[in-house]
């Protein structure tokens, strides 16, 4: 079976994003309804067709490949590839008219991601990754921080109360004590900052692997580390923490207390 070389896949994936960016954009900063699914969380008209978009371009061009979306669940693949896709990764933030959602799109061989792209429609912003290739930045090449002492570390979380229903409380704020600045620019758009150099570490206690899919390959190709909360690199922990890599062990050794 044909398989494209990387750089193709993700040039496909590039452009997908860019599409499913424009219909997001179509309904950002308007009056757009908001449903909550039966987890509580939000979606809307954008996300379903934003969503549509990214299946009907896969279907499209890769009809072998498996699908797995937040929106619309999972296709099987028989060519062992599959895209994992989120069509608005922070749906809270786009209802409310702020611009740090993103577009995510991933690809993966059996369980080993292959790229990842993050697009930031409201910003403007891409930051993507193919395995052996490097991480970009709008096209320059991006790389983690060079930060080696945690007390000068910038720290990023997402929603705080989570870290309580998690059982992540206490090491939660051990990182918070240890660290310089805490910020909750959180969702895609924290990792992407550990990627490119703009903050330390990110941590979120619960993730579902479409919040997950190109976040690995991006944080390892700008030299950086992904893992869930016991060090293993992997999208299907169900959580996650980011760091420039320099830092990871002193991280890790908070974490675990």
């Amino acid at each position: 079976m044909y398989t494209p070389p990387l750089r193709s896949l993700l040039e496909f994936a590039l452009d997908a994003a860019w599409q499913a960016g424009r219909i997001t954009l179509g309904y950002f900063q308007t009056s757009v309804a908001t449903e909550r699914k039966a987890d509580n969380t939000p979606v809307t008209i954008a996300d379903r067709q934003a969503e549509q978009k990214l299946r009907e371009l896969i279907e499209r061009y890769w009809p072998d490949h498996g699908i797995i979306g937040e929106e619309f669940g999972s296709r099987e693949s028989p060519s062992g590839l599959t895209w994992i896709i989120d069509p608005i990764d922070g749906t809270k933030s786009f209802v409310h008219g702020v611009p740090l959602y993103a577009v995510l799109i991933a690809l993966i061989d059996s369980q080993t991601p292959l790229l990842g792209v993050i697009h930031f429609p409201a910003l403007g912003e891409t930051v993507y990754a193919a395995r052996g290739e490097g991480c970009y930045w709008d096209g320059r090449r991006a790389r983690v921080s060079t930060v080696s002492d945690l007390k000068d570390a910038t720290l990023l979380a997402s929603e705080l109360d989570t870290f309580a229903s998690h059982g992540k409380a206490e090491a939660w704020q051990r990182l918070i004590d240890a660290t310089y600045i805490q910020r909750t620019w959180g969702d895609a758009y924290g990792y992407a900052l550990v990627a490119t150099g703009r903050a330390e570490i990110m941590v979120d206690p619960a993730m579902e692997v479409w919040d997950c899919g190109p976040l690995q390959v991006i944080l390892e190709e700008a030299g950086g580390t992904f893992t869930d909360w016991n060090g293993v690199p992997t999208i299907y922990g169900r959580e996650a923490i980011a760091t420039n890599g320099v830092l990871f062990d002193q991280v890790m050794a908070l974490v675990r207390g």
